[in-house]
Formats: C-alpha cells, sequence, structure tokens
C-alpha cells in the first residue's frame, strides 16, 4: 500500500481533472450528486475534487455476482473444509513463531489468545496473502448506488472510507480490498478502522495492509471492544436427546439460555464449567445429519467480525488446531 501526505493527495486528485472521465460520468447521477453535496455539507470536503475521485470510479457487476454467492451460504460439511486446511494450519504455525513477541505483547496489553488472532488473519487473506483486488472505492460505490438490498449500509461504508481516507493521508483510488470493501491483511471495512484500528507500534500510522504489528493490535482491540472475556472458553460439543432442545434453536446468536436449560431439554453437556454460563444453541449441518455446539460469550464476539455462526467456528476450529499442533512440535522438540 502507497500512503501519500495531503500535499501528494491533492496533487495527484488534481490531476484527474484532464483524464478522461468514466463511462457515464457518474457525478451525472442524481443520488452521487446528493451524496457528494452531502460530504460536503457535513464533512467539508471539497466537491470538485471529490467529483472527480467519483468521476474514476468504475461500477462493476462482478461485485454484485459476488454479495449474491458468499460462502456462508454453503452447509456446514461444505464450509469447512475451505479453512480447515493443513496449508492454512501450517501458515498458522508459522505466523505465530515469527510474531511471537508482538501476539504475545497484545495479548497481555488485550486478553486475546493469540491463536484466535492468528486465526481471523488466515481465514481472512491467509495471512495477508490475499487481501482483494478490488478497488475499495469501485466496490463501495457499486454496492452504495446499485445493490438496492443493502445500499444504505454501504452508502455508511463509502462515507466512513472517505472520511478514513482524509484521516489517514492515503488516496482513496488506491486502496484495494474485497468485493465488498473489506481492507488489509484483517479485512476491515472502514467503519471498523475508524473505531477500532490501533497504531500499535508506535510509528503514527495505523496501517493494516503492511504493517504486522498494526494488524495483530487492531484485531486483539476489536475483540476486547467488543467484549471477549479473558480466560473463558468458546465453545463445546453438546449431545441431543428426544425433541425438546428444538425449542432452543433459533437463528439468532447471542447467547439466551443458561447450561442449565440446556440440560432441562435434553442437551447434554459433557464439560463443567465453574461459572452459571449463558449460551446459544448451535446446529451445524453434516453430509450424514447435524451437531450440536453451545456457543458461549465469546464466540459471540467472534460472530460480531462476520456475522455467521459458520465463519465463527471455523475461526474456533482453526485457532484449536494451529495452537494444539504448535504445542505438539514444541512437546516433541522437548523430549529430545
Amino acid at each position: 500500500m502507497v500512503m501519500k501526505s495531503c500535499k501528494n493527495i491533492l496533487i495527484a486528485l488534481s490531476l484527474l481533472a484532464i483524464s478522461p472521465v468514466a463511462a457515464g460520468n457518474l457525478t451525472q447521477r442524481d443520488e452521487i450528486k446528493s451524496f457528494v453535496d452531502d460530504m460536503v455539507t457535513r464533512h467539508q470536503f471539497n466537491g470538485p475534487l471529490l467529483k472527480q475521485v467519483f468521476n474514476k470510479v468504475n461500477l462493476q457487476p462482478s461485485i454484485i455476482e459476488a454479495m449474491t454467492r458468499p460462502a456462508e451460504g454453503k452447509p456446514w460439511y461444505q464450509y469447512r473444509p475451505i479453512f480447515l486446511t493443513q496449508s492454512r494450519i501450517t501458515g498458522g504455525i508459522k505466523f505465530w513463531d515469527q510474531h511471537a513477541e508482538i501476539l504475545a505483547r497484545a495479548e497481555k496489553k488485550y486478553g486475546i489468545p493469540p491463536e484466535i488472532i492468528i486465526a481471523i488473519i488466515g481465514v481472512e487473506t491467509r495471512y495477508g496473502r490475499h487481501t482483494g483486488n478490488y478497488r475499495v472505492m469501485d466496490a463501495l460505490s457499486t454496492l452504495a448506488f446499485d445493490y438496492p438490498p443493502r445500499s444504505r449500509f454501504f452508502k455508511s461504508e463509502l462515507e466512513h472510507f472517505l472520511l478514513m481516507a482524509r484521516e489517514e493521508q492515503i488516496d482513496p483510488l488506491e486502496l484495494k480490498g474485497s468485493y465488498a470493501g473489506a481492507m488489509g491483511q484483517p479485512q476491515f471495512i472502514a467503519s471498523s478502522f475508524r473505531s477500532y484500528a490501533v497504531d500499535f507500534d508506535g510509528d503514527g500510522r495505523r496501517d493494516l495492509w503492511g504493517n504486522t504489528e498494526d494488524v495483530i493490535g487492531s484485531v486483539a482491540n476489536y475483540f476486547k471492544r467488543h467484549g471477549w472475556k479473558k480466560g473463558e472458553a468458546i465453545t463445546t460439543r453438546v449431545s441431543i436427546k428426544g425433541k425438546n432442545y428444538k425449542k432452543l434453536l433459533s437463528k439468532g446468536l447471542e447467547p439466551d439460555s443458561t447450561l442449565a436449560e440446556f440440560r432441562k431439554h435434553g442437551i447434554e453437556v459433557a464439560k463443567q464449567y465453574k461459572n452459571p454460563l449463558k449460551a446459544r444453541l448451535l446446529e451445524f449441518e453434516t453430509e450424514d445429519n447435524a451437531e450440536y455446539w453451545a456457543g458461549l460469550k465469546n464466540f459471540y464476539v467472534i460472530t460480531r467480525y462476520n456475522h455467521s455462526a459458520l465463519y465463527a467456528m471455523a475461526v474456533y476450529q482453526l485457532s484449536e488446531e494451529i495452537r494444539q499442533q504448535r504445542e505438539a512440535r514444541t512437546n516433541k522438540t522437548a523430549a529430545k
């Protein structure tokens, strides 16, 4: 990622005035005119310069196509193999070895286990190798103005993105990310960047593209701010008896029942916990039948990163594999 000073941004934007504008001249669309006017009125943007930015935007139908077929639409038995691969586990162990000191410092400050931070980065971008090829301005503009089902949300993210670019002194036309506008190694959307990204190495910048310290610190801060409970369990497998358990199944993710209530509904929880924890009964489709888990508070926190039980379970299981295989390697080495 290339970062520029405000002066360089103004020079770059001014050069756009002599370049051919995108086909169709987006600033002639009423909704984009209104958006630009709003940014000028509420945030004191320079109207002509912002119009020049939009005139270089390319709306892309492939982005909308991608939004209609997310991986989270797959059943668990198809979703899990995407992320629980030996190469991703090995990559996580290597990432831990390379950044052990930073991860330990983040755990001390925020209380987030290293394996959870690593698994998030592994699931999102394979440890920074695949951060996205769409210009963020193209992605957010396409979804804000040509995707009615979530137009309101993405207009808000576009607003946050332009504010972020100004605050961080970044050319908004240079940043690339996912088809949904998520950015950097941890794939923060713009509103999350503004709220949770941290300058963990103290160099005066929040760089989630090339600065691993900022990436690790920002993911840890995100989880801390969303209520991660240090030292508490994340989820546990449960067994089902009878049909009374169905009363506890719902579409929500936030824990809503005590484990004692689970047992009253024919749900057996093998593990014993000291505190009266709340949980959400979760059902995951397998090829043969289904498996059931109790999602605790920390599992719910993982779903704040991506509002999907499938996603959170993939992160959890990947984190466990990384931790267990790294510990096994360490124990094997120590035994020699």
